[in-house]
């Protein structure tokens, strides 16, 4: 029996897996496609990166190990020039042999270490919020087909209705056929304005499959043809504060240009580490002991490159150029949000009315078209008549769809804009 239950699990997972996703709201695709986005994994790479860069920094505060060795001749030596009674100073062999192991520890080091690893940590912030502009820029394209998803379901309601508006007439006039008071053409005419529509049926079910498999391209998952997608909640607008995240990346390439700015004086700074050498060689210390001998010194060095400061008070200026520049970018970036929210704005104005006056319109051509309804059973008009009537109203109603979604993009839009 655990055996079954076992399988029977793992078949109704697969089933599950293999199923797809019947609703869908516009922040869950945002979601999605960002999580699928081939570049979030630069988010995982700049992470890894910086935790080796600063490890590595981190080491040179270990103790630093190097060995050198060397072997000469030279073509003379010291000599001391000193003949005693009973006293014979060896001069030291012309051929010479060291062998040496140095060990040094740093105790000071100006603090580039410490301004280093912030370099990278800053660094490391910049490259991640680079990849949120990228992943931010994906939601503008997750909009525009959703929205056209949205636009094409529309449509297709609106067909359904023309569609039942035509059965409707070809209902009546097959009976006047029938009843010998209007001819089979006016009936025929019906007929192929009712293909005509099924045809746009067909082009708009076309359209959006081909959407929504791009859609789900982006998201990582399938969406089933028939997906039911939640409509928008078209928010409130005003005028709030811009949240971008570019302006998060300009904050953050400031801190890093400042960063740039501390390790150019730590640079500056003198450094100082023990250390102890330990050989052996011929002379050792005692250089009138002409005889392979160990010998080993200690102490503290102390190393003060003033080379840097000739170039020092022009590196500074420079990275305060490079303030003024990411300062520059940043209003420009302000500038241009700016004029494209007050465009929006203009747009939402303008379509609102166009709504308000879109449904007036759609009253009075119902009004009509049910009218025309009536006239086409007492046979006071024509099939072709009737059908001017019905494809006014269908224009308007397809103005309205077009009118309504072009305001619920242009307010999404708006808060996409602003960084919401």
């Amino acid at each position: 029996m655990k055996r079954y239950l076992i399988i029977g699990g793992l078949f109704l997972s697969v089933q599950l897996a293999g199923q797809s996703l019947q609703k869908l709201s516009l922040a869950e695709a945002c979601d999605l496609s960002q999580k699928n986005y081939p570049a979030v994994k630069q988010k995982d790479l700049v992470k890894q990166t910086t935790a080796i860069s600063v490890e590595n920094l981190q080491k040179g505060f270990l103790p630093q190990f190097s060995l050198s060795g060397q072997a000469t001749y030279q073509s003379d030596v010291t000599r001391v020039p000193v003949s005693l009674p009973g006293l014979s100073i060896e001069s030291p062999s012309k051929d010479q042999y060291k062998l040496v192991a140095d060990v040094s520890q740093l105790i000071y080091d100006g603090g580039m270490t410490k301004e280093q690893k912030a370099l990278q940590q800053l660094n490391a912030t910049v490259e991640d919020q680079k990849v949120e502009v990228e992943l931010y820029k994906l939601r503008e394209r997750i909009n525009q087909l959703y929205l056209s998803i949205l636009y094409l379901d529309e449509q297709l309601k609106q067909v359904d209705l023309v569609k039942a508006d035509i059965q409707t007439g070809i209902k009546r006039v097959e009976a006047q056929v029938q009843n010998g008071v209007a001819f089979k053409s006016n009936l025929n005419m019906l007929k192929a304005e009712l293909l005509k529509t099924e045809q746009r049926s067909i082009e708009v079910k076309t359209s959006k499959k081909g959407l929504v498999d791009a859609l789900s391209l982006f998201i990582g998952q399938e969406l089933d043809e028939h997906v039911q997608l939640e409509k928008p909640v078209s928010a409130a607008v005003a005028a709030n504060e811009i949240v971008r995240p570019e302006l998060k990346l300009y904050s953050g390439q400031q801190k890093l240009i400042g960063q740039q700015e501390k390790l150019i004086t730590a640079k500056n700074l003198p450094k100082a580490s023990l250390f102890v050498q330990g050989g052996y060689g011929r002379p050792g210390l005692n250089m009138l002991l002409n005889e392979f001998d160990f010998f080993y010194i200690g102490g503290i060095r102390f190393n003060w490159s003033l080379g840097g400061l000739y170039t020092k008070k022009k590196e500074k200026e420079q990275v305060n150029i490079n303030k003024k520049m990411v300062e520059v970018q940043k209003e420009t970036f302000l500038l241009n949000t700016n004029s494209l929210l007050r465009q929006q704005q203009a747009e939402i104005d303008k379509l609102q009315k166009l709504v308000t006056t879109d449904n007036e319109i759609i009253s009075l051509r119902r009004s009509v078209t049910d009218a025309a309804k009536a006239q086409l059973e007492n046979g006071v008009i024509t099939a072709n008549d009737f059908l001017k009537e019905v494809n006014a109203e269908d224009q308007a109603r397809q103005t309205l769809i077009t009118h309504q979604v072009q305001l619920l993009q242009v307010q999404i839009n708006y808060q996409t804009i602003l960084g919401k």
